[in-house]
């Protein structure tokens, strides 16, 4: 995939009044949804290929990182935002022959990406920097903003699809799952909570990143903090929840959601502690009183929505996730299934 998006090295660089024979290419990064290089020459960049298939309409990514920027530039004018690179026309996406959009990133010296959480102070600091974005764009025109993958964190909508899999789905494989499937329905009544937290203005709509992983946070190389959120394809409205919610997913095991030994998957209280501090600390307290009682709901809700959508594309026959294996859907839908039970365990301590 990534040999066949080089083949528009050149012409895309051209755009950018770049000459191709001046810098080297090399992939980088773990991401499944783009293609991804690094660009050295006498500058460096970041050169991407947006997946058209995932982001359908990519002009909305960079409608919205034009607004977020423009509101960052006027009001938080030394923020570090990533702002994508403009071409000869202007434009922040270019167009290949195939259709793909690709953009430009500055390549900001002495910071580095990590894959996994390792301890709190890591936690800690990503969380802060998660919710400095937010907080920066607090005031701005949310209506300006479009949602560049519609429903990603719709609880409600999860749920029909997962409903409409049992449905739908592969008979034998409704078989093989019985016993998740059997567990993720006594967590029906996370569906009902999401409803009543969204649905009667108790959260506000917020300009949220909404895919909080560790690796889409850039550290500084010789401090150690975090320096700004990156990967900024999904900014767009949403409740804190989303943000908060996510990163308790990915940051509190010490292991993955392609981790097959279950016993690993566990709830580590430091980097809960670390996390949930550092977002309220970068928040600088502008979450109202119920926002912040909402915050044991976060993690179990978007841990139950993956939970879901694993499933839900398991008995559709793997539909979207990428597999290298048989049963691998289901395998990472036990996963998140042990987290939640982990999480929900570790809560219910906490509340005694």
């Amino acid at each position: 995939m990534k040999n066949q998006a080089l083949q528009h090295f050149g012409f895309i660089l051209e755009k950018y009044g770049l000459g191709p024979a001046a810098f080297s290419v090399e992939t980088v990064g773990t991401g499944y949804i783009h293609d991804t290089f690094l660009l050295s020459g006498e500058r460096k960049y970041i050169l991407q290929r947006v997946n058209k298939n995932v982001f359908r309409d990519p002009e909305a990514i960079a409608s919205n990182l034009r607004h977020a920027g423009a509101f960052l530039q006027q009001h938080h004018p030394d923020y570090t935002f990533l702002r994508a690179v403009e071409n000869k026309s202007g434009d922040t996406m270019t167009y290949d022959a195939e259709g793909y959009p690709w953009r430009i990133f500055p390549f900001i010296e002495g910071t580095f990406t990590i894959d996994k959480v390792e301890n709190a102070s890591q936690a800690f600091s990503a969380a802060s920097a998660f919710a400095r974005l937010t907080r920066r764009l607090d005031g701005v025109n949310i209506q300006l903003f479009r949602e560049t993958i519609p429903g990603f964190h719709n609880l409600s909508l999860r749920y029909q699809q997962f409903e409409n899999a049992l449905q739908n789905g592969v008979a034998e494989r409704r078989n093989i799952a019985a016993d998740e499937i059997e567990q993720l329905q006594r967590y029906r009544f996370l569906v009902d909570e999401y409803e009543l937290l969204t649905s009667t203005g108790r959260l506000r709509q917020l300009i949220t990143h909404n895919d909080t992983k560790i690796n889409n946070v850039l550290f500084d190389r010789n401090t150690g903090e975090a320096v700004c959120a990156i990967d900024l394809d999904t900014l767009m409205p949403g409740f804190f929840l989303f943000d908060l919610g996510d990163m308790i997913r990915t940051f509190v095991s010490p292991v993955d959601e392609e981790e097959l030994d279950l016993s690993k998957v566990v709830v580590r209280p430091e980097i809960y502690a670390a996390l949930i501090n550092g977002y309220i600390e970068g928040m600088e307290n502008t979450l109202t009183e119920e926002e912040r009682d909402a915050i044991p709901f976060a993690g179990m809700m978007m841990i139950y929505i993956m939970a879901l959508r694993m499933l839900a594309d398991y008995l559709n026959g793997d539909v979207y996730y990428k597999i290298r294996y048989e049963n691998q859907n289901l395998n990472r839908a036990r996963n998140q299934i042990r987290l939640l039970q982990e999480l929900d365990h570790f809560l219910s301590l906490r509340r005694t």
